[in-house]
């Protein structure tokens, strides 16, 4: 299984695209602005659109998205998400205002959108693959995602802070590769901590859930452009001394354009 890196910073600048990952050719985990990157025939070939959570860095290319291969396609684009999150589209985008309801368009029986609710906890089998919805923690309802691939899950934490639960829930999964956010450097903790975000030193705190057996690559994602580098600096200076298994050296910055193989 192929995932494609179309966007993983937390916000804009030159070369740094917001959230989004490919799936294979059809499905796409997130439609941050990464999703610009892609060809008109690449966006038209994507049927399964999944939602953590509906903040504007991790949607805002859906309805351009879905405008530009509206015409091209011949049954309506599946999002997936959970129910508050669809809840929102439908108050907030698609509502005729800001955007038109491609729900209802050109008719409610043949629309360019359909929504399919969620749960955290699901197991879903979309195109062939299997996707659990993980448990996040944030300022709106979100989840994360664990993709099962050939040699284990491809797992994203979504947009969290301390989360236990997630970790109840990975640790139990042959995980092959897991991208987590780590929005804030440590100069901005209480901002990572009023925002549901995590910092370098909350993300040493969250890896210590992580069994010392285990061991599997990690990814820094979802950086403020311009905190990055030093976010990967604290990082390496992390002490990672406590029940993890891992050291600085073995974390690394996920960057858009990259592709990773599961």
């Amino acid at each position: 299984m192929k995932v494609r890196v179309l966007g993983c910073s937390g916000a804009i600048a030159k070369d740094c695209r917001t959230t989004s990952f490919l799936i294979g050719d059809s499905i796409l985990l997130d439609a941050g602005t990464g999703v610009g990157d892609l060809t008109l025939e690449e966006m038209g070939k994507i049927d399964h659109v999944l939602l953590t959570h509906s903040h504007l860095d991790h949607i805002a290319a859906l309805p351009l998205m879905l405008d530009s291969v509206s015409s091209l396609r011949t049954g309506p684009v599946q999002v997936h998400a959970l129910a508050a999150t669809i809840g929102a589209l439908q108050a907030h985008v698609f509502n005729n205002v800001i955007w038109p309801d491609f729900s209802a368009i050109p008719s409610t029986a043949f629309p360019f959108l359909q929504y399919r609710a969620f749960a955290s906890g699901d197991l879903l089998s979309i195109a062939g693959v299997q996707i659990e919805v993980l448990p996040a923690h944030h300022t709106v309802p979100a989840v994360g995602f664990a993709v099962r691939g050939d040699t284990g899950w491809w797992v994203f934490s979504g947009d969290t802070e301390r989360n236990p639960s997630f970790w109840n829930r990975i640790n139990t999964l042959a995980v092959a590769c897991l991208v987590i956010e780590t929005a804030f450097s440590n100069r901005e903790r209480d901002l990572a901590r009023r925002s549901l975000h995590l910092s370098p030193e909350a993300l040493a705190q969250e890896l210590e859930h992580i069994p010392v057996a285990d061991r599997y690559p990690i990814y820094i994602t979802h950086t403020k452009p311009s905190e990055t580098s030093l976010i990967m600096d604290e990082i390496k200076r992390l002490d990672c001394t406590g029940n993890t298994p891992y050291r600085p050296r073995d974390i690394r910055w996920l960057s858009a354009g990259q592709t990773m193989d599961v």
